[in-house]
């Protein structure tokens, strides 16, 4: 029996969340693994997918790894912002050491 880490199990029920037209089977298929685990997982997750009057449409939460890009995305442009502020303050500094 193999052992798959919390965030494969994650990904592969929000892979399976994402493709409304694929089937369990599919998706298994895909990462390979056997379908039952995966709709052991998706069953343990309470994950069904959304469901709606025809025409309807819905707005997914982000996937954990589409979450975690997002976050890291505004990690960098605080990076950013205070490299710039940092080369800025040593240029100042520099300037003011000279006679």
């Amino acid at each position: 029996m193999k052992n798959y880490p919390p965030q494969f199990k994650a990904d592969a029920v929000a892979l399976y969340r994402s493709r409304p037209d694929a089937t369990i089977r599919q998706v298994a298929a895909h990462l390979e693994i056997n379908p039952e685990t995966l709709q052991n997982w998706v069953r343990a997750a309470g994950a069904s997918r959304p469901r709606g009057r025809r025409g309807e449409t819905f707005v997914e939460p982000p996937t954990p790894l589409e979450a975690q890009n997002a976050a890291l995305r505004k990690r960098v442009r605080e990076l950013e912002e205070e490299r710039e502020i940092l080369r800025k303050a040593a240029k100042y500094f520099a300037g003011e050491t000279r006679w």
